[in-house]
């Protein structure tokens, strides 16, 4: 059985010197690598083909006309989606330059890559609340979307703020032989979640800090072994 243990140790310590170190500041100026999107409207103007096309050549600076040629579109249709993605707040200028005899705008899209957050659907988004079996998989998407909600919103205020967000990711995987080896791991797991929870939680202390902490565990989906074996069908969901 191996896990990940130097990406491991890496990312804890983030969260620990997230906490105990008070990180500087975010003053860089790079395009964020990961942008949640909040906002109704401004999903729906990223949701069509051609967007996202412009929105994947404009990764790096270029010009409306550097995009048309390299999707082999024309001008006049690129230039209109582009104006679409700026006014949305998806695009914007970095620079100007001369390009035979005229000024042209290079543009360069607000990050490179998106999450389309909860928050995008309203009253239709996912709330575990609402889920009455919190063994089904409905359960654990709607968890999952309120740690997309949550990290959305936290990341704005940062963003507002100039600050950072202390987190915490374990990502790794492991292979169980048997079923009733999942039982066992599933029910260790969750009895040691449980003991450094009550171990460490404080509802006292003036300077403490509530964390939101969920455990999620699914079989992995194979990307690159076609031999992976399947998730059995028949789970509730």
């Amino acid at each position: 059985m191996a896990f990940h243990h130097t990406n491991r140790v890496l990312l804890t310590n983030k969260f620990v010197n997230g906490i105990l170190s008070h990180p500087s500041p975010r003053t860089d100026t790079t395009v964020l690598s990961v942008a949640p999107l909040t906002n109704t409207a401004v999903a729906a103007a990223m949701l069509d083909d051609t967007r996202l096309a412009i929105l994947g050549c404009l990764r790096e600076p270029a010009s409306a006309a550097a995009v048309a040629a390299q999707l082999g579109a024309p001008r006049q249709r690129i230039g209109y989606h582009v104006r679409a993605l700026e006014r949305a707040g998806l695009v914007s200028p970095v620079r100007e330059r001369a390009h035979g005899g005229l000024v042209e705008r290079v543009l360069q899209a607000s990050a490179a890559s998106y999450v389309v957050a909860p928050q995008v659907l309203g009253p239709l988004a996912a709330d575990p609340a609402a889920i009455t079996d919190r063994f089904s998989m409905a359960y654990q998407l709607a968890v999952a979307s309120r740690i997309l909600r949550d990290l959305a919103e936290l990341r704005g205020r940062a963003e507002r703020a100039n600050k950072t967000v202390p987190t915490l990711t374990l990502d790794t995987r492991v292979r169980l032989p048997s079923a009733e080896a999942q039982h066992a791991f599933a029910t260790e797991l969750a009895n040691a979640v449980a003991r450094v929870i009550e171990k460490y939680h404080d509802d006292e202390s003036p300077k403490g800090r509530t964390f939101a902490c969920a455990v999620t565990l699914h079989p992995a989906v194979a990307t690159t072994n076609p031999n992976e074996p399947s998730p059995e069908a028949g789970a509730p969901v």
